[in-house]
């Protein structure tokens, strides 16, 4: 042994050192090692302060529970505090350092609250602080908050990747011990899909430092065949540095894969971190058993050490913690330790058992002291002897480093995240996982089974049961038999009566043996208030090695037994999980996915300024030279609109189809006021309430034939509505034949307003839109000039002459360069969400702040719409007298005495001279702006009363921002109130020839596709290829109520190819058919001209469908290659492996948070269906999600 490095054996790499820094010094490793160990190897055991008493400490264990040995690894935005040196593997150029210590490690100031200590007991801080009371915001809170923590946080932007991911499985293997490793080889075996998963960067828990021979074999050769047997098999998935951290309803499993945490310079084509959510059909729960510390003297010094650690270092790290060691037991494990260090050539002091008749142990030279226990450990920042007990006295022994061993705690947390308790089990001491039902069953050393025979058999035992469970026919081969005689005994020692030096229960928190009774005595012997009374267990490990001792000691100083005492409750996550990793990819930009407008590519060269609303994104405004300020670009734009013609991008409105022969008695139902006399070729404004009353949303609708409507929603609640109808259709009146659907994508919507808004439009219409051949509230179907055919409607939310110009998306950015071209002798400019906001306030119409929900039809003015000839939603709530009181706030208009002063939103109205108060508030400002028409700000505002009390003047209360103003309560229309610029008439224009534009649809990724070799560079082809299918004809169909069996016989009959079943696709002549729902098909073709699927299957199904076109609404993307699944399973929880989703199979999912329809077209082929605006967000997913396997672009495809 050189120095504390062993100098053979290990799973160390010896011939790739490693050079790495702790605390600013430079220190080498090997590759294999972890931090904790690599510090041993060169004699560093201080690796920490605890949290109270900043008392020396160093690691206590090898793993994932270690209270001890937190630091801080890495620099920059990859600083991360609190990591465990047991489980941070290094590699080159690491920077690690010791955190909660000042000045240093070695010499801390904060270890004065040592000499503190009797007045630093549990509960302290509930008794202390309390005077004198001026103290507490300048003196005490500052002091205890400077001192709370341990590590510190990064302020920089964290650089790295994350990611999420989906699988499923038919046995979910948690743990890789023998009992995990058995579960697992029995069920792969029979052709089960299986996920085994561990936390460690190497598979095999106890079997890594594991002596005993099986089958003839040493341990780890065993294992490296069993591992070597499991990584060849197709259907299963190994996750080393996987922690399965939480279980939760329909056997839902969280896992947190650690893909390259131990690389100082990840990749950045893969993630460091990625959280997996695992749908397992049975699970066995193999995480092994934690051994318990024990309680005595002095037992938190460095180099006091779990045995089973010890083993660890010795067998896999090839390191020793000293040079002589004793060994502390209540069990038969401590011996095992002891033979380990023998066998490595380290001297043994002693091995010092608490019990007193144990059987020979045969350790040879080295004494065996029954009955005895440690008093005190002896030394500072390292062990220089133990003081023990072995009924006479007190005696020495020099060592410098001790092995303890007391007892094993099965790992049964995950077992019980779904409420059940632990069951405690006498012959161990320790408790065990409840029955939770076959979804998932403890195995070996979890369910208390300790000896590696038993290990062995009950992880085949209960890994073939489980998927016998599943029909799976499984040949079982012989369990592999152990040359050992191994027994397991145990007698509980909770704690050393006669410790001399502190004793801990908790390490971490420095919760004390004296701790918990004191806790007890002050009437806190409920184990969840003891738990927060002393801080037993609330530390980062969260007691996975103290509370078990902590719960004895509270039943003993109770006079109850464990059992009865219980345990505190168990929650994810079992380990912590950054936040990084649960976010995944959804952070920052990409936080929710973007939706972009048709016109957004435009928007961008023409230097708009964008806003989020909701998930699109909107031009706010457009900057031109001159303007100073974005009000200067608003003003800009409302005059401009008012005095000559503006355009702007409305398709974000909810745009909803609906046709069937009860169309308008629909309409009529969900409406207030009513639609059933709308001629066709009218468009009508329509007030939605819903079931209590108040106001739903707004929005004009148009009916375009008998049956067929076109809906506008807000943009806020077009999903909403959608929603709404269909459940009014499902559950309330199911006997009309009505289909909605969503065609909001679909439609790029123009609004073109200004007094020479007619004008402009004449050059780009081929229809007569003269004031007599196209009135106000006009809506029909129009023949553009370039031949598009689109949907034009007359309709204002400006308060000018306007319309509204619906043409297919993938036209949109041609359509509005042509309404530029067409305005540009008039001075038209574009227009943004700014301008529009401030035109509907000066019109007084009403938008999100007063459609709050908690308004009512008559609170809006508009009480008059609602009918009293016929029933609807909300009819009768909305007749409540509450609704019809006096003093119920009212929109009105607000306009300062003083033109100059401001009048903000969210602002409270109180009358001249009150204070205010709750009882004083007479409403709130909605809706506030600049108004470039009144050259002053007006307001918006919910009155009191408001109606009734125009021409009073009333003070605006923003308390917060400071912003006093009087102001006089008016009519809320503060422009044009006779509405005549609604009809102002213009002259007729003559028609020129415009500007020659190129006739494309433009894809919503024409900007954003690069053809092309991307990613890893595997040396291989590429893992996955992408390509857009574009254009193509796509078609929703919808079966009138009882004509489904109809449809699928014309389709047939017309295609070759019957409607097929839910969650199938099937393909005929020229079209394939994807089933999308209940009724509900989409049917697409790379064949058939634009148009022409559409008026084929408008015709043939005229009477048994509603037929929408989606071909512009929709966009579809083709993912191929081996690596195809691998990637989709990154944003989708759908079952996509072969056996459950192979050709023909497809499905209406989510994707990265974007809605999706998915097709399995082919071996490792997939087409994905998504609405257009969701498209470059969505690229930018997958693109990055694919970079792992290396992936190639291909552009356009359309076979």
């Amino acid at each position: 042994m050189s120095g504390f490095r062993l100098s053979s054996g290990g799973l160390i790499d010896r011939n790739k050192p490693i050079q790495f820094t702790f605390d600013g010094k430079t220190y080498s490793g090997f590759e294999g090692d972890v931090l904790a160990s690599a510090l041993i190897a060169n004699g560093v055991n201080l690796m920490g302060r605890s949290f109270k008493y900043h008392r020396p400490r160093g690691p206590v264990t090898a793993g994932s529970s270690e209270p001890n040995a937190l630091v801080e690894i890495g620099e920059g935005g990859r600083k991360e505090p609190n990591v465990r040196a047991t489980m941070a593997e290094v590699s080159s150029g690491l920077v690690a350092k010791s955190q909660n210590r000042w000045p240093s490690l070695d010499y801390d100031i904060g270890a004065i609250n040592q000499i503190l200590s009797p007045f630093l007991v549990a509960g302290f801080y509930y008794k202390t602080f309390m005077w004198p009371k001026s103290f507490w915001e300048k003196i005490y809170e500052p002091l205890i908050r400077k001192a709370a923590g341990l590590g510190s946080a990064t302020y920089k932007a964290d650089p790295d990747r994350y990611e999420k991911a989906y699988d499923t499985c038919d046995l979910l293997v948690i743990g890789s011990g023998p009992a995990g490793l058995m579960a697992a080889l029995v069920a792969a075996r029979s052709g089960a899909r299986v996920i085994i998963a561990d936390e460690g960067a190497i598979l095999g828990g106890s079997l890594l430092y594991e002596d005993e021979m099986i089958s003839g074999k040493s341990a780890r050769n065993w294992l490296s065949e069993a591992v070597a047997e499991l990584s060849s098999m197709d259907e299963v998935r190994v996750l080393p540095r996987t922690t399965v951290f939480g279980w939760y309803d329909g056997n839902i499993f969280g896992a947190h894969e650690r893909v390259q945490k131990h690389v100082a310079n990840p990749s950045l084509f893969k993630p460091v971190e990625r959280t997996w959510r695992i749908n397992a059909k049975r699970a066995v729960l193999a995480s092994g058993a934690e051994e318990r510390p024990l309680v005595f003297g002095g037992n938190d010094r460095p180099g006091v050490m779990l045995a089973s650690a010890i083993r660890t270092y010795l067998a896999r790290f090839a390191v020793s913690p000293g040079k002589r060691a004793v060994v502390f037991t209540n069990n038969s494990s401590g011996y095992e330790a002891a033979r380990a260090l023998i066998a490595k050539g380290v001297d043994v002091a002693a091995v010092l058992d608490s019990r007193l008749e144990i059987s020979d142990p045969d350790l040879g030279e080295v004494p065996v002291i029954r009955g005895a226990v440690i008093t005190d450990v002896k030394g500072g920042k390292e062990i220089t002897s133990v003081e023990y007990s072995a009924g006479k006295g007190s005696q020495r022994i020099n060592c410098d480093f001790v092995a303890m061993s007391g007892g094993w705690n099965p790992i049964v947390h995950l077992a019980c995240h779904r409420g059940k308790k632990p069951v405690w089990s006498e012959d161990i001491a320790a408790f065990v996982s409840p029955d939770v039902g076959e979804g998932l069953v403890a195995v070996g050393a979890a369910a208390g089974k300790f000896l590696l025979s038993e290990c062995l058999a009950d992880g085949a035992e209960k890994g073939l049961a489980a998927v016998q469970s599943l029909g799976f026919e499984v040949a079982i081969n012989d369990v592999p038999n152990v040359s050992s005689n191994q027994t397991f005994s145990i007698s509980p020692l909770w704690s050393v009566a006669q410790s001399t030096g502190k004793a801990f229960v908790d390490f971490q928190n420095d919760v004390t043996v004296n701790d918990v009774p004191l806790a007890a005595r002050e009437g806190y012997t409920d184990v969840e208030l003891t738990k927060r009374y002393t801080t037993l267990g609330m530390a980062t490990d969260q007691g996975k090695l103290s509370n078990i001792n902590g719960l004895a000691i509270l039943a003993e100083a109770t006079g109850k037994s464990i059992s009865d005492v219980g345990t505190t409750t168990y929650r994810p996550n079992y380990s912590p999980v950054s936040f990084g990793a649960l976010s995944g990819p959804f952070r920052g930009h990409h936080f929710q996915p973007s939706r972009l407008t048709p016109t957004h590519q435009w928007a961008k060269e023409h230097t708009a300024v964008f806003v989020e609303t909701g998930l699109w994104y909107r031009p706010m405004w457009f900057t031109r030279q001159g303007d100073a300020t974005w009000q200067d670009s608003m003003i800009r734009e409302v005059k401009n609109t008012r005095e000559n013609v503006g355009v702007c991008d409305v398709s974000t409105l909810g745009k909803i189809d609906v046709q069937g022969p009860d169309a308008a008695e629909f309409m009529n139902r969900l409406y207030c006021n009513g639609w059933k006399k709308l001629p066709v070729g009218r468009a009508r404004y329509g007030l939605m309430l819903r079931e209590d009353g108040l106001v739903y949303d707004d929005g004009t609708s148009s009916r375009l034939s008998d049956d067929h409507y076109f809906m506008t929603t807000t943009t806020a609640k077009a999903a909403g509505v959608l929603s709404h109808m269909e459940f009014c259709l499902q559950a309330l009146w199911p006997e009309l034949d009505v289909q909605c659907v969503s065609v909001t994508e679909q439609w790029a919507q123009l609004a073109v307003a200004g007094p020479q808004a007619r004008s402009t439009m004449q050059k780009i219409v081929a229809d007569d839109i003269s004031d007599d051949a196209f009135p106000y509230m006009g809506a029909r179907e129009v023949t553009l000039e370039c031949g598009i055919k689109a949907r034009l409607f007359r309709i204002s939310f400006s308060g000018e002459l306007a319309y509204e110009l619906s043409v297919p998306a993938d036209f949109g950015d041609l359509i509005i360069r042509l309404i530029m071209n067409a305005g540009a002798e008039f001075g038209i400019m574009p227009y943004g969400t700014e301008a529009l906001k401030v035109m509907r306030i000066e019109k007084g119409h009403v938008a999100g702040g007063e459609l709050n929900g908690t308004t009512t039809a008559y609170d809006l003015g508009l009480g008059k719409m609602m009918s009293t000839k016929k029933d609807y939603i909300g009819r009768v709530m909305a007749t409540r007298e509450a609704f019809h009181e006096p003093n119920r706030w009212n929109v009105v208009g607000l306009l300062p005495l003083n033109k100059t002063e401001e009048i903000l939103p969210g602002a409270h109205i109180l009358n001249i001279g009150d204070e205010p108060s709750m009882k004083n508030d007479q409403g709130y400002i909605t809706s506030s702006t600049y108004s470039p028409m009144a050259e002053q700000w007006i307001a918006l505002a919910l009155v009191n009363n408001g109606r009734k009390r125009y021409d009073e003047v009333v003070q605006v209360w923003d308390d917060l921002r400071k912003n006093y103003v009087h102001a006089t309560i008016c009519d809320p229309v503060f422009y044009d109130k006779e509405h005549l610029k609604l009809h102002a008439t213009t002259l007729s224009v003559a028609k020129e020839a415009l500007p020659t534009l190129e006739m494309k649809r433009m894809s919503p990724l024409d900007s954003k596709i690069q053809n092309g070799r991307f990613g890893m560079e595997t040396g291989e082809d590429a893992g996955v290829s992408l390509s857009i299918r574009h254009p193509m004809s796509i078609v929703m169909i919808i079966a009138r109520n009882g004509k489904s069996s109809a449809v699928s016989e014309l389709m047939e009959k017309s295609y070759g190819v019957t409607c097929p079943l839910p969650g199938r696709s099937a393909t005929g002549r020229n079209v394939t058919i994807h089933w999308t729902g209940a009724e509900q098909w989409i049917v697409t073709s790379n064949d058939l001209e634009e148009g022409d699927l559409y008026e084929q299957l408008a015709r043939s199904l005229e009477g048994l469908a509603s037929i929408t076109d989606q071909s512009h609404g929709r966009l579809t993307l083709s993912v191929t290659g081996i690596h195809a699944r691998n990637v989709l399973s990154k944003g989708t929880s759908v079952d996509l492996h072969p056996r459950v989703f192979g050709t023909g199979h497809c499905a209406v999912t989510q994707m990265a948070h974007v809605g999706v329809h998915v097709a399995c077209t082919g071996t490792n082929e997939f087409e994905l269906l998504l609405f257009r605006g969701f498209a470059e967000s969505f690229w930018e997913w997958l693109t990055e999600m694919s970079e792992e396997f290396g992936y190639e672009v291909k552009g356009a495809q359309v076979d």
